[in-house]
């Protein structure tokens, strides 16, 4: 069965909830539910959050949420979605993995929120399919998952897997879901309760940072940024820049003078060490890989503008934020 057709039949939905994961993402789901569950002024959905044992389960903001029972042989659904976000394997077994692709015939819909599609790849669900995950990690997974079609979109429909890339398109997605099974209306009426305004298709890529209001007052600025961002590794002069948006680089450099109170030689700057920082704190990367990802010509190069920025080396900075992890994992088992 389709889960994107037209019915009045109740979705009943399955949320696999793992430490370190976003509470915006878990709210981007419950919360569409709930609402249209109220509007419509009946259960058009029901769910339910599992985990992997029956502890609380932490979020990146710190707080626990209850699951209502642990991830188990008899777990089914209508709908499976998997959200995890940070170090997601230390959370999850490989005897779990196994039982996720055990059960997934149970379900008619199983999809990966954030980083839940690396679970979703590792049980081999993901083989020939359309896949997105969190833009940070959409080249590791690339690497990582080769027999899957990996695209920069917000969220990607390949049935019967779905794959999502963090909380925003977690939203967009659930209204294209209540769009399909309930209407157009609905959908609308939906979005205007969270005075959400954004109009999102999914094969819009997401945006390494948002430029929403940037772009309504000046989207010569936005496109410039655009145009930095798909040239991080390999970055490109500022007169290229200029160049591509028909205009002269002393224009551009005015523009972000006046919006952004900083020059765009300095903006590509931050852009680049802002990516360098999530490959630092994210990933095992080497710190030689993480220079060439980010388009420095050298190690030592990328390590002095890392620290000018961020007032720690690139290797401090890693090793300090795994320590404080450790600390704070151990507080949270006591």
């Amino acid at each position: 069965m389709n889960i994107y057709s037209h019915t009045e039949d109740t979705l009943n939905v399955t949320v696999l909830l793992l430490p370190e994961s976003s509470m915006m993402v878990l709210a981007s789901i419950i919360d569409p539910m709930r609402a249209a569950n109220r509007l419509s002024e009946r259960q058009c959905f029901t769910w339910r959050i599992v985990a992997t044992d029956e502890n609380p389960v932490s979020c990146t903001c710190g707080i626990k949420i209850t699951p209502d029972e642990v991830l188990n042989i008899d777990t089914a659904g209508d709908v499976l979605f998997i959200v995890s976000g940070f170090n997601q394997y230390d959370y999850i077994s490989s005897d779990e993995i196994a039982l996720i692709r055990r059960i997934a015939p149970r379900f008619q819909a199983l999809g990966g929120v954030d980083t839940g599609a690396w679970i979703l790849g590792r049980a081999g669900l993901l083989e020939e399919k359309n896949v997105t995950t969190h833009w940070e990690g959409l080249e590791d997974f690339s690497s990582r998952f080769r027999k899957s079609n990996v695209q920069p979109d917000r969220f990607v429909v390949d049935h019967p897997i779905f794959t999502i890339g963090g909380a925003s398109p977690t939203f967009d997605f659930m209204l294209y879901l209540i769009r399909t099974r309930l209407g157009y209306t609905l959908a609308l009426e939906v979005a205007s309760v969270f005075v959400y305004d954004e109009t999102h298709f999914s094969t819009d890529a997401q945006p390494v940072v948002s430029l929403g209001l940037l772009n309504d007052c000046e989207p010569r600025v936005t496109k410039a940024i655009r145009i930095m961002e798909s040239h991080i590794d390999e970055p490109i002069s500022i007169v290229n820049v200029a160049e591509q948006l028909a205009m002269s680089s002393r224009r551009l450099e005015k523009l972000f003078q006046q919006h952004l109170q900083c020059s765009p030689g300095v903006y590509y700057l931050r852009l680049r060490l802002q990516r360098a920082r999530k490959y630092v704190t994210d990933t095992v990367l080497s710190m030689q890989e993480i220079a060439i990802r980010t388009g420095f010509n050298s190690l030592s190069a990328f390590s002095r503008s890392y620290k000018k920025h961020y007032q720690s080396s690139p290797s401090d900075y890693r090793q300090n934020l795994s320590q404080l992890r450790s600390e704070e994992l151990e507080l949270a088992s006591r």
